[in-house]
């Protein structure tokens, strides 16, 4: 059984990236050798910085967020209790109240990992969900 992967925003943005050749490689490695998960939230986010930071058009970002829905076994909602228990996470753990909703995404969709770059490489929350920055595994 492969692992449950939550992609964070930045790793939904590298696997486009045309700058970072080696982020996006591993990116789509790991897209393509698990049963990745993602969430509303890292698609909003992405989109908001590919609309502002790299000025790409609605259509492409439509085509970019439709590729990830496909290959995502599962976009998270946001609800209520991902609010409640983000904001207990964000109080047990320290981060930032949206890094915490991406980690209670995660948490709900049952994933063993965490991929992102933003939040404590090795670190795991509440027994079951491992923060790992992909790019300092790199061999």
């Amino acid at each position: 059984m492969r692992d449950r992967v939550f992609l964070d925003t930045n790793i939904i943005i590298y696997l486009y990236s045309v700058d970072e050749d080696d982020k996006r490689d591993i990116s789509r490695k790991f897209v393509n050798s698990t049963d990745c998960i993602t969430s509303i939230q890292a698609m909003n986010e992405a989109g908001n910085v590919w609309f502002g930071k790299y000025s790409l058009g609605k259509i492409e970002i439509a085509r970019y967020l439709d590729e990830i829905e496909a290959v995502c076994d599962e976009i998270m909602l946001v609800r209520r209790k991902t609010i409640n228990l983000a904001m207990d996470i964000k109080d047990r753990y320290g981060h930032s109240f949206y890094d915490s909703l991406m980690l209670a995404s995660a948490i709900e969709a049952n994933c063993t990992i965490i991929l992102t770059e933003d939040m404590q490489d090795g670190q795991v929350i509440d027994d079951t969900l491992k923060i790992m920055n992909p790019f300092s595994h790199k061999k």
